[in-house]
């Protein structure tokens, strides 16, 4: 029987290693018009997001959006929207459209648990994009190949 990783990668799927962080999120590195950055998997997450600081270090021209954000222990918190920002994880990549909020308390929260802090949060909208699959007891995301 082909193990999990043998048989994604003949379905076109590219494997990816998750880094397990103290809090028990899952973090990984992506690329953002280029730029590096650190972001939490969070299957939960409906939208990818940065945090405010991000609109500098990623270069991102936004826009207001009326969208409320929630989550995290925060509600009602003011977005920007980012439009079709090219995405790169290792060799897979899109475009996706981002919410900017502010990740303040996501940050502190990670910080207190003795984590570094996060430029943002990968979503539900990029994981279906990917038609992802995580493997828990190996750390690994697959994304299919676009």
């Amino acid at each position: 029987m082909a193990s999990l990783k043998e048989f994604l990668k003949e379905k076109k799927y590219k494997v990816f290693d998750l880094q397990q962080i103290h809090t028990n999120h899952l973090k990984i590195k992506m690329k953002l018009n280029g730029v590096d950055g650190d972001f939490i998997v969070d299957t939960g997450a409906s939208n990818t997001c940065i945090g405010l600081g991000g609109i500098q270090k990623f270069e991102l021209n936004t826009e207001v959006s009326d969208v409320k954000a929630a989550g995290a222990g925060a509600t009602e918190m003011e977005t920007h929207k980012a439009i079709k920002i090219p995405v790169k994880i290792g060799r897979w990549k899109t475009k996706i459209d981002l919410v900017v909020l502010d990740l303040s308390h996501v940050n502190i929260a990670l910080k207190n648990h003795l984590s570094e802090e996060i430029d943002g949060i990968i979503g539900a909208d990029l994981l279906q994009k990917g038609a992802a699959v995580i493997d828990y007891s190996k750390n690994r995301l697959y994304l299919k190949k676009l």
